[in-house]
């Protein structure tokens, strides 16, 4: 998905979503999990993430060599879309395992989510779901070195 789907804006997006319960904990003042984790805010921290994600994502491939050129582009598209992927499941997952999180904030205070399932179950979802995923991008990275390699 390396056309599709930007894993420098979605870890950004993460960065921005925990800004304010960072400032929480510091201060020891205000609602930990509070605007920023409502699909409210999520919305507007998705468009702040994704327009300030595109160039310090485009710039950090370059610093990391990851790009020959500082030119890299990512799609406009592809940015909002890791943005948006990136909120709205910090706000889910957030949901599920905390209980000051109020996802629908305005229209409601309750949380549907909270405790659907066991904390313990939603870590191991998350660590096999990881790992499912690095599984199929290595066996896509395999695929294409050897298609690369037989059609030389």
């Amino acid at each position: 998905m390396q056309s599709s789907f930007s894993l420098m804006v979605f870890g950004w997006t993460q960065i921005v979503m925990d800004i304010q319960p960072l400032i929480v904990l510091m201060s020891g003042e205000g609602h930990l999990h509070g605007f920023s984790h409502t699909y409210v805010g999520a919305t507007l921290l998705a468009l702040f993430a994704g327009v300030t994600g595109k160039y310090l994502s485009q710039l950090g491939l370059w610093l990391l060599r990851i790009t020959p050129s500082v030119k890299i582009s990512i799609p406009w598209l592809v940015v909002f879309i890791s943005a948006f992927i990136g909120s709205y499941s910090h706000v889910l997952l957030d949901s599920i395992m905390h209980s000051d999180v109020q996802p629908f904030y305005p229209l409601t205070l309750d949380n549907s989510f909270l405790g659907v399932i066991s904390v313990s179950l939603l870590h191991k979802l998350c660590l096999y779901s990881g790992l499912v995923g690095a599984a199929v991008y290595y066996l896509l990275l395999f695929r294409n070195k050897v298609n690369e390699a037989s059609s030389s």
